[in-house]
């Protein structure tokens, strides 16, 4: 038997995209997971166990589509029962809560997935796909990788494997007591792991050649999250710990002690040796390349961290292996929310379209609007007053309203601009912040700009709010940006609607 598509991993996204295939024409699908339930990955990291992503059951609205813009961890569902928010009232909450979320999404849903099945290898021959593993052998026309970033990325420092590894390394901070350690990594997880030890040793050095970016400046919520910088006060204030910004050329053992060998990319001591108790590595996560031959081997990007992927999220080298979850930030790297749930759960619906699109033939799914300013004025703020998608995947994933009065939802802007979805005038609607939101700091007054319900400096809005651009010919002809407004409510008479309704007007009559 051959399969219509065979996903690799029952995590989050393996999840979302089965649930659903469940719920469509439900063509010929498989999932494997190497772990004996979903979600494995949680069940190990992060490593002090802590998720940072929010998680609020209490928003004052009960429109399920709202509430999604403040809860980061539930899968699409229409089943009540299936939204985390269900599960724990905590802001960060237990990753124990996840697996168990996961497991019940799973079992809910009807999924089709086989457990502790470990893929070996992954080839690519004429009629498609044939994945072994173990003694078994699939054969699938596609396969989607949701493995996630499943090994430890290890940056090229000589003497790197003596250090302990963020995967590895124990987490009782009573195992670090009165020892100097050295922590390679400014992501969260080095962070994470510096809060948890602050009390117990007597010096801890946070290393890497990039300086920290602070996820409320650049909204990037993969940059160092206020949940986790703790250490900063206990550098900032002389507390015995500090940041070194450079990189580490090396590191020897010598008796007890780790001598490093360091770079610094600011100082008047260009290279120095330091010594510490321990040192550890907690420099990210990888794919893992490793079950692919020559014949289905995606080229990688990023330092080798990520399948390199066309706007579909399909391998640019491999036709038919396609990509979902976390690996798709390959696509919109430290910009967008492609590596976290709540935003890639709307990419992996929007791959299930372009999956139905190209091998089902079906169109993308739309709704009829007015096709007058007025009615597709209307049609969109009333999607930008309630979306999540766009909210959450903001800049990465627009809606498209053609000249005939066509409402497409959630096509990826790149997807878009290459007539995935045909080519008519059309109007497409993101919601962004501004060209320069990460380069000043947004609680600075004497910088800030004040755009809220101005239409004449909308285009200065520093804030997320809704942009529509009208595409003709295969270009961008004009561009409109809707005033900033406190409550995210973008309706008022003059300040918004008007103003929009004039651009339709403008563009259509072009």
């Amino acid at each position: 038997m051959t399969l219509d598509y065979l996903i690799i991993g029952a995590g989050p996204a393996g999840l979302q995209l089965a649930a659903l295939l469940e719920d469509g024409d439900r063509p010929d699908y498989l999932v494997l997971e190497e772990g004996d339930g979903p979600g494995a990955f949680f069940a190990t990291y992060p490593r002090h166990r802590t998720l940072i992503s929010i998680n609020k059951p209490r928003t004052g609205t009960d429109d399920p589509e709202l509430n999604l813009r403040m809860d980061w961890n539930s899968l699409l569902s229409d089943d009540p029962a299936l939204r985390f928010t269900g599960y724990t009232g905590r802001y960060f909450p237990d990753a124990d809560v996840m697996v168990q979320y996961l497991a019940d999404f799973a079992a809910k849903t009807g999924v089709n997935v086989r457990y502790n099945t470990r893929v070996d290898r992954i080839a690519r021959d004429d009629d498609g796909f044939v994945v072994t593993a173990g003694d078994e052998t699939f054969r699938a026309r596609r396969v989607i990788v949701a493995t996630g970033v499943s090994r430890p990325y290890r940056p090229d420092i000589p003497g790197l494997e003596l250090a302990e590894g963020y995967d590895e390394m124990p987490v009782d901070p009573e195992d670090f007591l009165d020892q100097r350690v050295l922590i390679i990594g400014k992501g969260n997880s080095g962070f994470e792991t510096a809060d948890n030890l602050i009390e117990t040793t007597s010096l801890i050095h946070v290393a890497g050649p990039h300086s920290i970016r602070l996820a409320w400046r650049t909204h990037y919520v993969g940059h160092l999250r206020a949940v986790n910088n703790n250490f900063l006060d206990t550098y900032q204030l002389k507390s015995a710990n500090a940041i070194l910004d450079g990189d580490v050329r090396s590191i020897e053992k010598d008796g007890d002690e780790f001598k490093v060998t360091f770079a610094f990319a600011r100082a008047d001591e260009v290279i120095k040796e330091l010594r510490y108790d321990r040192v550890l590595v907690c420099t990210g996560f990888a794919f893992d390349p490793s079950p692919f031959d020559d014949s289905a081997r995606p080229s990688l990007v990023i330092n080798d961290r990520f399948p390199e992927q066309t706007s579909a999220w399909e391998s640019v080298d491999v036709p038919g292996l396609y990509f979902a979850g976390t690996l798709t930030q390959q696509r919109d790297f430290k910009k967008s929310t492609s590596g976290f749930i709540h935003g890639f759960r709307y990419s992996v619906r929007a791959l299930h379209r372009i999956l139905e699109q190209r091998y089902g033939g079906k169109p993308w799914p739309s709704v009829s609007v007015d096709n007058t300013p007025a009615g597709i004025t209307d049609a969109i703020v009333a999607r930008v007053n309630r979306t999540s998608a766009l909210w959450q995947q903001f800049g990465f994933l627009g809606d498209v309203v053609t000249a005939g009065g066509e409402y497409l939802e959630e096509v990826p802007v790149a997807y878009f601009t290459e007539g995935g979805v045909g080519t008519a005038p059309a109007f497409e609607v993101t919601l962004e912040y501004g060209p320069d939101h990460d380069k000043v700091d947004p609680f600075d007054i004497t910088v800030s700009r004040i755009a809220q319900d101005t239409p004449g400096q909308a285009h200065d809005a520093a804030y997320l709010h809704p942009v529509v651009r009208f595409h003709s010919g295969g270009q961008v002809v004009a561009t409109h940006h809707m005033a900033e407004n406190l409550e995210n409510q973008w309706n008022r008479p003059e300040a918004h609607v008007a103003p929009l309704t004039a651009f339709v007007a403008r563009c259509l009559a072009s």
